[in-house]
């Protein structure tokens, strides 16, 4: 008797290719898909929170902990969506990689700079002894896992999917709170600063995920702006206090509207002025791409052309 011609056995394979998590049919519920990689990608934040704390902070062990977190969280979002979506994960373009992380990058570190330089000019930035190229290269390497986890989640998963039941608009909304609310729990963490944090990261990203319709430039702008803030100028990242010192500690006095107080530069107006213009530019961009959408456009085909971000 040959193995399928088994009792049950036609009727299980028939049962398991009819399921909705079947690898040979797609889940068509956004909700449920929303459901599932959230799931997922909590467990994905909390093996990333456990690597960073076996590595610590020397140079090597977190550029090699930010390199497995960056890989693992790619890996699991492509894997999650070829699985439940049942296509090429075009998001993830490995041609687009490059160029749009180094344009991402560039515009996060123009940002913040821009951001220090007006918190200079109306208060005080000043620099005190430093930790060096070894501090500097600790915080490269752990913002890297840090930016590719927090983007695919809220804008990969959270945005993207929100964004198929609800509109780019309500998307924009509900994902740019939800990441002000994950960075309550820092340690110098502020309700303003929350708040702010969600108008300048959340609505930012969000905006250049839905102009290019690529994770590469949010990821860039979020590692740029993140490097150049703690790892470069030494300033408090996200009201976080634990990462590793820079090339040079900086030391921030003035106003706390136009500091950020213990929150860190993100806190103050200047942070949320200069982001907005730049959000501003991203959604002007989606538009003129087409690439803002009602409720309900997205439902019929979830694939969604990717380009280029900063051409």
């Amino acid at each position: 008797m040959s193995r399928t011609s088994l009792p049950g056995v036609r009727q299980l394979k028939h049962l398991f290719s009819q399921s909705p998590f079947s690898p040979t049919r797609p889940v068509r519920s956004p909700g449920v898909r929303l459901g599932l990689m959230v799931v997922l990608f909590l467990v994905v934040l909390a093996l990333a929170s456990g690597v960073r704390s076996v590595a610590g902070s020397g140079p090597v062990p977190a550029v090699l902990a930010g390199a497995v977190v960056a890989v693992g969280g790619l890996a699991a979002y492509a894997a999650a969506v070829r699985f439940l979506e049942q296509r090429a994960v075009a998001e993830l373009d490995p041609a687009a990689a490059l160029p749009e992380l180094r344009s991402g990058a560039l515009a996060g570190v123009g940002l913040f700079t821009a951001t220090l330089t007006l918190i200079a000019v109306f208060g005080t930035y000043g620099t005190a002894s430093g930790d060096s190229i070894g501090g500097m290269t600790a915080v490269a390497g752990m913002m890297a896992g840090v930016a590719v986890t927090e983007e695919v989640l809220f804008r990969g998963v959270v945005f993207r999917l929100v964004e198929e039941l609800t509109g780019t608009r309500a998307a924009l909304a509900l994902s740019a709170v939800l990441f002000g609310a994950l960075h309550l729990v820092n340690e110098g963490a502020t309700v303003w600063g929350a708040l702010a944090i969600a108008v300048e990261g959340g609505l930012l990203t969000a905006a250049a995920y839905a102009a290019t319709r690529s994770l590469w430039t949010p990821i860039g702008i979020h590692w740029g702006w993140n490097f150049v803030s703690g790892g470069v100028f030494g300033t408090t990242v996200s009201g976080d206090d634990t990462t590793p010192v820079g090339l040079v500690r900086g030391v921030v006095t003035g106003p706390e509207a136009i500091t950020g107080g213990g929150f860190g530069p993100e806190a103050g107006i200047f942070s949320v002025l200069v982001c907005t213009v730049a959000t501003v530019w991203f959604l002007r961009t989606a538009r003129r791409r087409g690439h803002l959408y009602d409720r309900g456009q997205l439902r019929a085909s979830r694939a969604v052309p990717t380009e280029s971000s900063l051409s």
